[in-house]
Protein backbone atom coordinates (compact mmCIF):
# COMPACT_ATOMS: atom_id res chain seq x y z
CA UNK A 1 0.00 0.00 0.00
CA UNK A 2 0.87 3.47 -1.17
CA UNK A 3 0.00 6.62 1.58
CA UNK A 4 0.14 9.58 -0.11
CA UNK A 5 -0.72 13.13 1.81
CA UNK A 6 -1.61 16.18 -0.19
CA UNK A 7 -0.04 19.43 2.14
CA UNK A 8 -1.03 23.21 1.34
CA UNK A 9 -1.55 26.08 3.87
CA UNK A 10 -4.97 25.89 5.51
CA UNK A 11 -6.12 22.27 4.31
CA UNK A 12 -9.37 23.57 2.81
CA UNK A 13 -9.09 23.90 -0.62
CA UNK A 14 -6.11 22.85 -3.03
CA UNK A 15 -4.53 19.52 -0.20
CA UNK A 16 -8.30 18.62 0.72
CA UNK A 17 -9.45 18.84 -3.38
CA UNK A 18 -6.50 17.08 -4.58
CA UNK A 19 -7.20 14.08 -2.09
CA UNK A 20 -10.33 13.86 -3.07
CA UNK A 21 -9.36 13.97 -6.71
CA UNK A 22 -6.81 11.63 -6.79
CA UNK A 23 -9.28 9.06 -4.34
CA UNK A 24 -12.25 9.38 -6.93
CA UNK A 25 -9.35 8.40 -9.54
CA UNK A 26 -8.45 5.24 -7.34
CA UNK A 27 -11.76 4.17 -6.85
CA UNK A 28 -12.49 4.45 -10.80
CA UNK A 29 -9.93 2.21 -11.65
CA UNK A 30 -10.83 -0.13 -9.15
CA UNK A 31 -7.09 0.91 -7.19
CA UNK A 32 -8.34 2.27 -4.10
CA UNK A 33 -7.21 -0.71 -1.95
CA UNK A 34 -3.66 0.08 -3.21
CA UNK A 35 -3.46 3.65 -1.43
CA UNK A 36 -4.31 5.49 1.59
CA UNK A 37 -4.76 9.22 1.43
CA UNK A 38 -4.99 12.14 3.39
CA UNK A 39 -4.36 16.05 3.21
CA UNK A 40 -3.35 18.51 5.51
CA UNK A 41 -2.08 22.06 6.09
CA UNK A 42 0.93 23.66 6.96
CA UNK A 43 -0.82 26.40 8.94
CA UNK A 44 -3.33 25.92 11.74
CA UNK A 45 -6.29 28.30 10.66
CA UNK A 46 -8.62 25.91 10.16
CA UNK A 47 -8.79 23.06 11.70
CA UNK A 48 -11.64 20.97 12.51
CA UNK A 49 -13.55 22.88 9.62
CA UNK A 50 -15.00 21.32 6.16
CA UNK A 51 -13.29 22.29 2.96
CA UNK A 52 -13.95 25.19 1.72
CA UNK A 53 -17.57 25.87 0.07
CA UNK A 54 -16.35 26.27 -3.68
CA UNK A 55 -14.08 22.92 -3.58
CA UNK A 56 -16.71 20.97 -2.36
CA UNK A 57 -18.93 22.24 -5.00
CA UNK A 58 -16.64 21.54 -7.20
CA UNK A 59 -16.03 18.05 -6.36
CA UNK A 60 -19.73 17.49 -6.47
CA UNK A 61 -19.72 18.99 -9.93
CA UNK A 62 -17.25 16.56 -10.91
CA UNK A 63 -18.58 13.35 -9.69
CA UNK A 64 -17.64 13.19 -5.92
CA UNK A 65 -17.36 14.51 -2.26
CA UNK A 66 -15.48 16.60 0.34
CA UNK A 67 -15.86 14.72 3.82
CA UNK A 68 -12.25 16.05 5.23
CA UNK A 69 -11.69 17.95 8.22
CA UNK A 70 -8.86 20.56 7.84
CA UNK A 71 -5.79 18.96 9.98
CA UNK A 72 -2.34 20.36 10.69
CA UNK A 73 0.59 18.59 8.90
CA UNK A 74 3.26 17.34 11.68
CA UNK A 75 6.07 15.73 12.35
CA UNK A 76 4.78 11.93 12.31
CA UNK A 77 3.20 12.29 9.29
CA UNK A 78 7.06 11.81 7.92
CA UNK A 79 6.53 8.18 9.58
CA UNK A 80 3.05 7.79 7.69
CA UNK A 81 3.54 8.30 4.39
CA UNK A 82 5.38 7.17 1.50
CA UNK A 83 5.12 10.64 -0.64
CA UNK A 84 4.28 13.77 0.99
CA UNK A 85 2.78 16.38 -1.87
CA UNK A 86 3.17 20.50 -1.75
CA UNK A 87 0.59 22.56 -3.62
CA UNK A 88 3.33 25.27 -3.27
CA UNK A 89 6.70 26.38 -2.94
CA UNK A 90 6.07 27.72 0.07
CA UNK A 91 4.55 24.95 1.94
CA UNK A 92 7.28 22.61 0.42
CA UNK A 93 9.59 24.59 2.15
CA UNK A 94 7.20 24.43 5.29
CA UNK A 95 7.92 20.67 5.28
CA UNK A 96 11.26 20.54 4.85
CA UNK A 97 12.25 22.65 7.73
CA UNK A 98 10.17 19.68 9.99
CA UNK A 99 11.84 16.87 7.79
CA UNK A 100 14.00 15.00 10.12
CA UNK A 101 17.41 13.83 8.78
CA UNK A 102 16.17 9.80 8.67
CA UNK A 103 12.87 10.44 6.17
CA UNK A 104 12.45 8.46 3.84
CA UNK A 105 9.04 10.48 2.48
CA UNK A 106 9.79 11.70 -1.10
CA UNK A 107 8.66 14.99 -0.73
CA UNK A 108 7.86 17.27 -4.30
CA UNK A 109 5.88 19.40 -5.82
CA UNK A 110 2.33 18.93 -6.86
CA UNK A 111 3.36 19.91 -10.40
CA UNK A 112 5.81 17.85 -10.51
CA UNK A 113 2.98 15.54 -11.70
CA UNK A 114 1.41 17.71 -14.43
CA UNK A 115 2.68 17.50 -17.89
CA UNK A 116 1.77 21.42 -18.62
CA UNK A 117 3.80 22.58 -16.28
CA UNK A 118 6.59 20.82 -14.51
CA UNK A 119 7.24 22.11 -11.09
CA UNK A 120 5.08 25.23 -11.20
CA UNK A 121 2.65 25.57 -7.91
CA UNK A 122 -0.64 25.21 -7.62
CA UNK A 123 -2.45 28.60 -6.92
CA UNK A 124 -4.18 29.36 -4.23
CA UNK A 125 -7.93 29.64 -5.19
CA UNK A 126 -9.29 30.99 -1.78
CA UNK A 127 -9.19 34.72 -2.41
CA UNK A 128 -10.74 34.32 -5.85
CA UNK A 129 -13.74 32.63 -7.67
CA UNK A 130 -15.76 29.70 -8.89
CA UNK A 131 -13.26 30.19 -11.73
CA UNK A 132 -10.13 30.19 -9.54
CA UNK A 133 -11.23 26.84 -8.01
CA UNK A 134 -12.09 25.03 -11.79
CA UNK A 135 -9.00 25.94 -12.97
CA UNK A 136 -7.41 24.30 -9.40
CA UNK A 137 -9.62 21.24 -9.97
CA UNK A 138 -7.79 20.96 -14.07
CA UNK A 139 -4.20 21.46 -12.76
CA UNK A 140 -5.01 18.34 -9.87
CA UNK A 141 -7.01 16.24 -12.68
CA UNK A 142 -3.96 16.59 -15.17
CA UNK A 143 -1.53 15.92 -12.30
CA UNK A 144 -3.53 12.94 -10.44
CA UNK A 145 -3.60 11.36 -13.86
CA UNK A 146 -0.32 10.95 -14.34
CA UNK A 147 0.91 10.85 -10.58
CA UNK A 148 -1.63 7.51 -10.32
CA UNK A 149 0.15 6.11 -13.19
CA UNK A 150 3.27 7.14 -11.58
CA UNK A 151 2.17 5.31 -8.62
CA UNK A 152 1.22 1.97 -10.11
CA UNK A 153 3.79 1.66 -12.18
CA UNK A 154 5.75 1.73 -8.96
CA UNK A 155 3.35 -1.05 -7.55
CA UNK A 156 3.76 -2.74 -10.74
CA UNK A 157 0.18 -2.98 -11.27
CA UNK A 158 -1.36 -2.86 -14.35
CA UNK A 159 -3.32 0.88 -14.90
Amino acid sequence: MIKVLFVCLGNICRSPLAEGVFRHKTIEQEVSHLFHVDSAGTASYHIGSLPDIRSREIASKNGFELTHKARAFNEMDFSEFHYIVAMDKNNLNNIKRLMPDDTTSKILLMRHFDLLAKDGEVPDPYYGDTKDFEQVYDILNRSCDVMLGHLMDELNQPK
